[in-house]
């Protein structure tokens, strides 16, 4: 119901801001078309004259010298005596976000089929109820109501391990595995169960090692060192999962400080800063070639410790992998529904503007504080949970606009790779079992984002000052 009330906000307020600017404001009368057909990165001539004081005497100059104003989104062209009002538009509207959202399952086909076909084979050799035998220790406290050796223990570690080696395209298909056990022990099909909330909010939190594609993306914008985000990236990534490993636990009176939870938080803490030491020894390509080779070889040596555990067992592993591929393919249809409608109504907030002045509201409730460089990172704090390429879009933009190696555009970089697409990930892992009440995990995931976000910009100063 939660979800719902916010999806249905979401229409309701663009929308009706959508109207109030028709109808006010001379420069936005061909804002429904933007919203509806328009496209990412279109021009879109809003105007041929310029409203009164709209440009200073100052910015007129410039425009009469250089015969092209840029202002963030608006693009001022004067030709001859003729002055055109150009709106690039920053994110597509509804019919286009429709598509894409389509081509983003449609995507995922593939990448479903591979692993968990993959999956299939471990399930039907017994590797899959083995790992979940070795976790259930630990795993047995933290999810109280799953049963020893049930598989969904192995498929939760599975997709942990893939999110803490930055492999993304592995994670969906183990987390969707994850939830579609989980739903098995679950007594109410259309409601979220207390082990699904645990997981999806540890999920959600991406603990990752290395953000290897934000490192790429800072070396490709010439950085000095780009590889100087990555343990403010990690460090905030773990305060986050910790945050929601508390919080759910609170909630499900799930006592954390038994020695098991407390011995193997611990342990995990010293592996990832002995990873770390290790780590920040080797320069950047050095870096980012041994995280290619971790993340990559480790995919290759689970997928051949099971097509031979398959081999092992006698069982028919490509008919094994087969069904498990059919599934995939199941899957990737199912999902089409939740992603086209949560990702349409994050696209109407987009263009109709409402992005914008939630921005420009943050910017004036801390424009009293001594420091407000902060403030210049925040968009891709706050368009990170609604939309993955839209973050990563706005970090580039930070980076551009301030400098790479500005504490902006290093704080978006460490915002970033500090947590998950948190709408995108309720819509899909949810959407794809079913789930209709998801009761209180959308509040306990933000609250985890908002830690993460708070843990960015202390690691930011404390880092970059």
């Amino acid at each position: 119901m939660a979800l719902s009330k916010i999806w249905t906000a979401f229409f309701v307020i663009a929308i009706v801001a959508a109207f109030i600017k028709f109808f006010f404001f001379p420069t936005e009368g061909k804002i429904f078309a933007m919203m509806v057909t328009g496209k990412s990165g279109d021009s879109v001539v809003i105007s041929h004259q310029i409203p009164k004081n709209r440009l200073s005497v100052a910015e007129m100059d410039s425009l009469q010298k250089g015969s092209v104003l840029v202002q963030k989104d608006i693009v001022y062209n004067k030709k001859d005596s003729k002055i055109t009002v150009t709106k690039v538009q920053k994110s597509s509207g509804i019919i286009q976000t429709a598509k894409d959202s389509v081509d983003i399952s449609l995507s995922l086909i593939g990448i479903l089929a591979l692993f968990m076909g993959i999956m299939s084979i471990a399930e039907k050799a017994g590797g899959i109820n083995l790992l979940s035998r070795w976790l259930h220790p630990f795993f047995g406290k933290l999810f109280p109501e799953i049963p020893k050796g049930h598989p969904a223990t192995g498929h939760m570690m599975m997709n942990f391990s893939a999110n803490l080696l930055g492999l993304d395209n592995a994670a969906t298909p183990f987390g969707l595995k994850a939830m579609e056990s989980l739903q098995e022990l679950n007594p109410n099909k259309t409601v979220a169960s207390n082990s699904q909330i645990m997981f999806l909010c540890l999920h959600a939190s991406g603990l990752t090692l290395i953000p290897v594609s934000i490192i790429a993306m800072r070396s490709s914008l010439k950085a000095s060192d780009p590889t100087d985000i990555f343990i403010p990236c990690m460090i905030a990534t773990f305060v986050a999962t910790l945050v929601a490993m508390l919080l759910v636990s609170f909630r499900q009176k799930i006592n954390v400080f038994q020695p098991i939870i407390i011995g193997t938080v611990l342990g995990a803490s010293t592996f990832v800063a002995l990873f770390v030491y290790f780590l920040i020894q080797l320069s950047s390509d050095d870096l980012q070639s041994v995280s290619a080779n971790v993340s990559n070889g480790l995919i290759l040596l689970i997928f051949l410790a099971i097509i031979i555990g398959g081999f092992y067992k006698k069982i028919n592993v490509f008919e094994a992998f087969v069904d498990g591929a059919k599934e995939g393919f199941t899957v990737s249809i199912k999902i089409i529904p939740y992603l086209v409608g949560m990702l349409v109504a994050i696209s109407l907030l987009r263009t109709s503007g409402i992005f914008d002045m939630i921005l420009e509201g943050i910017k004036y409730i801390f424009s009293a504080l001594p420091d407000t460089r902060f403030v210049e990172g925040l968009p891709t704090a706050i368009i990170r949970p609604l939309s993955g390429s839209g973050a990563r879009g706005m970090m580039v933009d930070t980076m551009k606009t301030y400098g790479v190696d500005s504490f902006a555009g290093r704080l978006s970089g460490i915002l970033q790779g500090s947590s998950d697409t948190t709408f995108y990930v309720i819509a899909v892992y949810f959407g794809a079992i079913g789930i209709k009440n998801i009761r209180y995990t959308l509040g306990y995931m933000l609250l985890a984002d908002l830690s993460a976000v708070i843990t960015s910009i202390v690691l930011a100063y404390a880092f970059f000052g």
